[in-house]
């Protein structure tokens, strides 16, 4: 006699759910209770700061820390416009009383006064800018020391004298309004899902598990944020990236659940089977998102990749309720899961398999090189703005007009010009006195430079072991002007200070960004390349296959190239730019291995979702064409469900106040929709009929050297949720 096992997570745990499911709700509610009481206990804030070690303007911050400790810290730059004229006295009289008062505030060691600092009024009298230094970096400024200084802001502006806030600082309390978006999505995506099963009670499932698993996501984060420097993007991000997966994944198990009662199956055995099948695919899917987020860890900068993780803690959080929690809750719903029925939407409950989808992939067959070339075309078409992409960091001149950094941006460009918002620090590190009358050279050159609107004189510390050279460039931080006057100053200052015992080095937060984007260029195809193989290589040991796989990661390549170039049409040539409340400007740098990972991870969903299917149907006919019409009937409505809840999730995100959020909610939004559109409705389908059963191709070698892993059950027999005992042969 032999024993034939089941897994216990596909068999044992969904038994053991349906049979005690109050047990399963209380241990979440308990697991809940516990991160919700780590997130009050540990939880931090988010910082927008983001270091490079050992990049050129890190090796600046820390010259300054260690020999400049009262110039180490971030300032915030508060500018005045005094309609009266800053001459005037009683205009002076209030910026001298708004001086004192800024230095009372708490971390604040020093504040400039622009009566004493020739070039901070500007040449009509109206517009000042005063330095306020704080003594550490941004992420070390108590939240509560940059609100008292916003506080006071808003105190002192009125209608003849308007203050407003710009630099790092002011950002550590200017975050995005975090709620608004999130609910749009979900109640666009409860819309999505009431027409997609005709039910209040089945419509409510994903938007509910979704939820919970957003929720214990971000309370995770949230404690992660006192370890990890993470931006103030991240919760956002990850809210965004688990809506979509959570409804989704939870979407594809309520399908089959209710697919199983329909055929006469028990509560038990319906959602048992649901969760050997549907389950399958999502872990397989879940986990390809999981993996690709966690490969931004290769790009070699840790903000980036503490984001990446975020998101896959959120997407594992996804998955986790999906496969441990959702067949409890199905087992108490059980055949009610159809109740509250809205008039109209009599939505089936099978897939057709003589519906719109087999109609749609029949004309595809009859016609494969017209829908293969038409998609290609459109998909060519909107990928053409991607050849002018240009990576950098927007600044303070994209935000909204809300926030008072973007005022503080606009009264600076209008008083003393766009280089203003972006000074570049020289710093020099002088280790022998024979080197301290270098640095005046060093300041000529640079005056001297073509891109250059000013130079201040020589800082020295104490000692006279370092110096502070403050450039002020003609052009606005995110400018390519500005990018390459970095370059070209970096290179003076070497050749300045070769054979000396002094070093110079570029830095600031215009240097800094700079810096980033440049790491992230050299390191960009070693990554997509890692996720592409990656990609393939699951693609292959899934469907033994060599043509899908590759023509998978192909379409991919496609969706993303289009995404991209939505993106760059948006945020780079600003088109739709007033309806969106943006400004053009280069496109973030980090956000293409961001997207790249993403999108990868999310169309092997739907990779899946319809392979799978044709696969099935080809091993139990062997007919390709047959296999093709079928597979696609019965997953067109999945798909274009899914795809429409991810498409109205993402797009809600483009309402908010963050251009980085932006970015990613319509190029996520934009690739999905074209993914399950134009590729896996047109293209994969037109594609596989001209493949015919080289499609199924896979080379001897390989199938001996790939393992073996099977996202739908081979028999009847892997759908039993118990231990079977069988005759042995002998």
């Amino acid at each position: 006699m032999k024993q034939v096992h089941r897994s216990f997570l596909f068999h044992s745990w969904p038994r053991f759910a349906v049979r005690h499911p109050w047990r399963v709700l209380a241990g979440t509610a308990a697991i809940v209770a516990v991160l919700g009481a780590l997130s009050i206990r540990y939880g931090s804030a988010f910082s927008d700061s983001m270091s490079l070690p050992r990049s050129e303007a890190q090796l600046a911050a820390e010259v300054l820390k260690t020999r400049f400790p009262q110039s180490s810290g971030d300032a915030a730059t508060v500018v005045i416009e005094a309609r009266g004229g800053l001459a005037d006295a009683d205009i002076r009289s209030r910026v001298l009383k708004l001086m004192d008062e800024l230095r009372a505030l708490p971390e604040v060691v020093n504040v400039t006064s622009p009566y004493d600092q020739p070039g901070t009024i500007s040449a009509d009298g109206a517009v000042a800018r005063l330095s306020v230094q704080y003594d550490t970096r941004t992420p070390g400024i108590q939240t509560a020391s940059v609100q008292a200084l916003a506080d006071l802001r808003q105190r002192e502006t009125g209608p003849d004298f308007t203050v407003e806030v710009g630099g790092q600082v002011i950002r550590k309390v200017e975050r995005p309004h975090f709620g608004s978006t999130e609910l749009i999505g979900v109640l666009s995506a409860a819309a999505i899902l009431l027409v997609a099963f005709g039910s209040v009670v089945a419509m409510g499932l994903p938007i509910l598990t979704a939820l919970l698993a957003v929720g214990s996501g971000l309370l995770l984060i949230a404690v992660g944020a006192r370890f990890f420097t993470m931006p103030s993007f991240t919760p956002q991000f990850g809210a965004m990236i688990g809506l979509g997966v959570g409804i989704d994944y939870a979407l594809l198990i309520v399908t089959r659940f209710r697919e199983g009662l329909a055929e006469g199956m028990s509560v038990e055995n319906a959602v048992t089977t649901a969760a050997a099948t549907a389950g399958r695919s999502v872990l397989f899917a879940g986990s390809t998102v999981v993996i690709a987020m966690l490969g931004l860890w290769l790009v070699g900068i840790s903000f980036v990749a503490y984001v990446g993780t975020a998101a896959a803690v959120v997407v594992a959080m996804a998955i986790a309720v999906a496969l441990l929690v959702l067949p409890a809750v199905l087992s108490l719903v059980g055949g009610r899961i159809d109740r509250l029925r809205v008039p109209g939407l009599n939505a089936p409950v099978r897939q057709s398999e003589s519906g719109f989808g087999f109609r749609l992939a029949r004309t595809i067959q009859r016609y494969p090189v017209p829908a293969a070339a038409v998609s290609l075309s459109i998909l060519v078409l909107m990928a053409v703005p991607l050849f002018s992409l240009r990576l950098g960091s927007s600044d303070a001149g994209n935000s909204p007009t809300t926030f008072t950094s973007r005022r503080a941006y606009d009264l600076l460009t209008q008083g003393f010009g766009p280089g203003f918002n972006g000074s570049i620090q020289v710093v020099v590190r002088i280790d022998s006195p024979d080197a301290v009358s270098g640095v005046q050279l060093l300041a000529d050159a640079v005056t001297q430079m073509p891109g250059v609107a000013s130079t201040s004189a020589p800082r020295f510390n104490a000692d006279r072991s370092a110096a502070i050279i403050q450039v002020t460039p003609m052009t606005s931080p995110q400018a390519k002007e500005t990018t390459a006057l970095v370059h070209r100053l970096r290179a003076l200052a070497k050749q300045t200070t070769k054979g000396s015992s002094a070093s110079a080095y570029v830095g600031g937060t215009t240097a800094a960004f700079i810096d980033i984007s440049d790491t992230i260029d050299g390191n960009l195809p070693y990554f997509f390349a890692a996720v592409i193989g990656l990609s393939v290589l699951l693609l292959m040991t899934v469907f033994r296959s060599v043509v899908i796989a590759v023509t998978a990661a192909l379409m991919n390549l496609l969706a993303i190239g289009a995404s991209f170039g939505v993106i760059v049409a948006v945020f780079q040539w600003g088109w739709f730019g007033g309806v969106l409340d943006i400004r053009g400007g280069p496109i973030e740098s980090f956000l293409p291995m961001f997207l790249f990972a993403v999108l990868f991870g999310l169309s092997m969903d739907y990779e899946v979702f319809l392979v799978t299917r044709i696969h099935e149907e080809y091993l139990r006919s062997g007919d390709n064409s047959e296999a093709v019409a079928r597979g696609l009937s019965v997953t067109t409505r999945l798909i274009t469900a899914a795809a429409a809840i991810m498409v109205a999730v993402f797009l809600s995100f483009a309402l908010g106040d963050s251009r980085t959020i932006k970015e990613f909610g319509i190029g996520l939004a934009a690739a999905i929709f074209v993914d399950a559109t134009l590729i896996r409705l047109l293209l994969v389908p037109a594609a596989m009929q001209l493949m015919g059963d080289l499609n199924w191709w896979l080379p001897p070698v390989l199938d001996r050297l790939l393992p073996r892993f099977h996202v739908e059950p081979q028999s009847e027999l892997d759908l039993v949720p118990v231990h079977v005992i069988v005759a042995d042969s002998e």
